[in-house]
């Protein structure tokens, strides 16, 4: 679960004037969320080959290397910060291991065609437990392909956002950091994501 603001906040203080231990603590109460979002973007093709924890202990120690010019400019709050720098590792590791396309680390990149079966199926209970009828059919295994199409169907922002509430956890603050969004704009855009993939998924 994320930490309470007033304990982060005291926590930077105490970093800025110099407490190593403060920001090795900020760094490391986020370990386990990040490898949640990582593990929930890491590509299939990768997954045999690649440790999530790998990739959280690089972006750790980048944000160690990092966190003097991130106190000064403090640009995102120190867990969306710590998953831009965790999913450029992964964005690295693709490129490495699967030849992409070089992305651009200035924009939010969307993973989610690379979604694990695993994952697209996690996506689906959670959108879908209070809903036992749907959820039944989308659990199975030939309804994944569906699950994942209706996501490549919504518009960026809206597939990010349910991605980042129902499989990452984040809460509604943390995702307008990190797309750039009001706490108001983002509980009416998930209102709408919501409403567009079940319109998706009771298309024929």
């Amino acid at each position: 679960m994320p930490t309470s603001q007033g304990d982060t906040d005291l926590l930077l203080e105490r970093a800025r004037a110099g407490d190593e231990e403060a920001v090795n603590r900020l760094l490391l109460r986020n370990r386990r969320r990040l490898r949640t979002a990582v593990e929930v973007r890491l590509h299939p093709r990768l997954a045999a080959r690649v440790d999530p924890s790998d990739v959280v202990q690089e972006a750790l120690l980048e944000a160690h290397r990092q966190f003097p010019g991130y106190l000064r400019s403090q640009p995102l709050p120190v867990f969306a910060w710590l998953r831009r720098l965790a999913f450029q590792k992964l964005v690295d590791l693709e490129r490495r291991h699967l030849a992409a396309k070089k992305r651009s680390v200035r924009r939010e990149v969307s993973l989610a065609p690379n979604l694990s079966d695993d994952s697209v199926a996690m996506l689906a209970r959670r959108l879908f437990s209070s809903d036992s009828g749907p959820a039944r059919r989308l659990l199975r295994a030939e309804q994944r392909d569906r699950v994942r199409a209706a996501l490549e169907q919504l518009g960026e922002k809206d597939r990010e956002l349910l991605i980042m509430h129902y499989m990452e956890r984040l809460e509604i603050k943390e995702i307008g950091s990190v797309l750039a969004l009001g706490e108001s704009a983002v509980k009416m855009r998930h209102m709408r994501a919501l409403h567009r993939l079940r319109a998706f998924l009771d298309e024929p």
